[in-house]
């Protein structure tokens, strides 16, 4: 009982610490998973640039990069109940316009942990708001927290 009481209030200095800027990049970041959920192509849409790309890197092979209308339909095309998460509270890099926000997460389908790993994701402050402009993820099938 004491580690979590210590990690929760950890999360709670952390969080209390961010900035307005912080916690709405982290937000985005948050509604593109809420989006992927769902299977919310419209959701995931909105927390990104039309542009935006998504890139993996898998246990092994070469990292491999779609666009985001692809990423769409393939959520959209797995009928199986998604969830993906931070796993400890990710950290935020801003200077002006541009943000990072990088994170341990995990990835479970149909409830059980599909894969594991961090989560980089680059963004931009436009006039409505942070927008996604590349998300870059490690894939990794073993180590994960929740196997």
């Amino acid at each position: 009982m004491r580690p979590l009481t210590i990690l929760l209030l950890n999360t709670m200095i952390v969080l209390s610490a961010q900035t307005s800027d912080e916690k709405e990049a982290i937000a985005v970041v948050q509604r593109t998973f809420d989006g992927i959920a769902a299977h919310d192509g419209d959701m995931i849409r909105s927390t990104m640039l039309p542009d935006a790309r998504i890139y993996a890197l898998r246990d092994t092979g070469a990292p491999t990069g779609v666009a985001v209308a692809d990423l769409v339909d393939r959520i959209a095309a797995n009928k199986g109940t998604l969830l993906e998460r931070f796993t400890s509270p990710p950290r935020v890099l801003i200077h002006e316009r541009i943000a990072q926000v990088w994170g341990e997460y995990e990835f479970l389908l149909d409830g059980k942990v599909s894969h594991c790993g961090v989560d980089s994701a680059s963004l931009f402050k436009t006039d409505t708001g942070w927008k996604i402009a590349a998300i870059v993820y490690t894939a990794e099938t073993t180590g994960c927290k929740g196997q």
